[in-house]
């Protein structure tokens, strides 16, 4: 008997879009003989599921049958539809910051990804990266700045210049809980770190002002079930931007290389510490850690990334391909994990 899927997309940030194309993504990769596969769409109080979605043509933004949130069902045809395991591709608010694992875990459903502890803390990229480097690994100079705080900051050259000191120049101003590089900015000069600031704060609460890392950026996906530890080869990224923003992403300007161009020791510890990562925070599903090489062979934490895009072009489906493994494969081993 097939089970039920909800792949789970969506949510409440500037992702959303981006969400919504791997829903796509997902649902085409998805072993249509294994598993009824429906899209939900979740947009603040509007939980829809589309059930005739078509995926070639369909935006997904519009239509849906209203979900009813005490037990994840939806009606269809007259008859009531349920789920026996959600898939989670939201990135941001709330598939990202574990609002949504909670409500999931209260209602009963299984899901493909981090439990509401783990993905409270990635979604937290401060106080992820400042938590995993008590155990060794390195990360960039940063600081934290806060939306109360930044109402009662004084805002002129000298606190600019204090920002800049700190971090040294150039530095990263982004949100501290946004993605697809959002509100993200390279700074180069003083004068150009407080509306830095203000553009980061359009994304969340929390901006970070981190300090720059000149090397080779790499990312490496990994999941484990119960039976085995599966580490994709590693993908280098070479934008031809300022760093690897949104044109870069969605719009082709990067040059993505699977296998990275790098020494096979660095490869083995990338991905040996991107393992030693997912134990640490006790992860679940898919995850993709992003590093930074630095002198040829240190290797520097940048993010965490607990729900990594799936639309054919991202990085994991990459990779998965470049392994030589099925992606509905990949799936069907971490849906089948948490029946096992």
């Amino acid at each position: 008997m097939k089970r039920n899927i909800a792949i789970i997309a969506g949510g409440d940030s500037s992702e959303y879009e981006v969400s919504l194309r791997s829903a796509k993504g997902i649902l085409s990769f998805m072993d249509q003989t294994r598993y009824n596969v429906t899209i939900v769409r979740l947009h603040g109080h509007d939980w829809c599921a589309l059930p005739d979605a078509d995926i070639e043509h369909d935006d997904l933004t519009s239509g849906g049958i209203a979900i009813d949130r005490n037990d994840f069902s939806y009606m269809y045809q007259g008859e009531k539809r349920t789920f026996d395991f959600a898939y989670i591709t939201i990135h941001g608010t709330p598939g990202e910051n574990g609002v949504l694992q909670g409500y999931l875990d209260l209602i009963g459903l299984p899901y493909s990804c981090c439990g509401v502890l783990a993905a409270s803390i990635t979604f937290n990229k401060y106080t992820c990266n400042h938590y995993l480097r008590s155990f060794g690994f390195r990360i960039a100079e940063s600081v934290l700045i806060r939306k109360d705080e930044w109402a009662s900051m004084t805002k002129d050259e000298a606190f600019a210049q204090q920002m800049a000191e700190r971090t040294g120049l150039p530095c990263f101003i982004k949100s501290n809980v946004g993605g697809s590089s959002f509100g993200c900015s390279k700074v180069k000069t003083v004068d150009a770190v407080v509306p830095a600031i203000e553009r980061a704060f359009e994304e969340g609460d929390e901006v970070i002002c981190e300090a720059y890392m000149k090397g080779t950026e790499v990312t490496c996906g990994v999941y484990k079930t119960k039976e085995k530890a599966v580490a994709f080869p590693i993908t280098e990224v070479v934008t031809k931007n300022e760093f690897f923003d949104y044109d870069a992403k969605y719009r082709g300007q990067v040059d993505e290389i699977t296998p990275a161009r790098i020494p096979d020791s660095v490869r083995d510890k990338i991905q040996a510490d991107t393992l030693r990562i997912y134990d640490i925070l006790g992860c679940h599903g898919i995850i993709r850690v992003d590093w930074i090489i630095t002198d040829g062979e240190v290797n520097n934490l940048l993010e965490v990334n607990t729900t990594p895009g799936m639309t054919p072009t991202s990085f994991i489906p990459q990779q998965v391909r470049a392994a030589g493994l099925e992606i509905k494969e990949v799936l069907a081993d971490i849906i089948e994990d948490h029946f096992a």
